[in-house]
């Protein structure tokens, strides 16, 4: 389903800009504290997105087994190797994000 790619590379795009903040976040907490604050901020916001999105295709996927039975095999192999890869990124998201709340400068 075109749906479920779209989604899915939008939920790429989210954790990539989550991480790229919270490694700034923590780059720049010293010296600059407030824009480190921020940018932790605004990690956790695109965590968000990714979570709505991800609830977006597993709606998807819901919807169709009620009414067409299960999905293509190929479908759900590429949307599982999709989702374990994802399942690892927002781990390494959220420990830097924990990195930053747990440090004290």
């Amino acid at each position: 389903m075109k749906i479920i790619k779209y989604l899915s590379e939008r939920i790429e795009e989210e954790l990539g800009d989550a991480e790229g903040y919270a490694e700034k976040a923590l780059k720049y907490k010293e010296d600059w504290p407030e824009v480190a604050d921020a940018l932790w901020m605004i990690s956790n916001e695109e965590m968000k997105h990714m979570q709505t999105l991800h609830g977006l295709v597993t709606k998807i996927i819901q919807d169709y087994r009620a009414k067409e039975g299960e999905p293509p095999e190929a479908m759900m192999a590429v949307y599982d190797y999709l989702h374990e890869k994802y399942i690892d990124c927002a781990k390494e998201v959220k420990i830097l994000q924990e990195m930053y709340k747990n440090s004290g400068y």
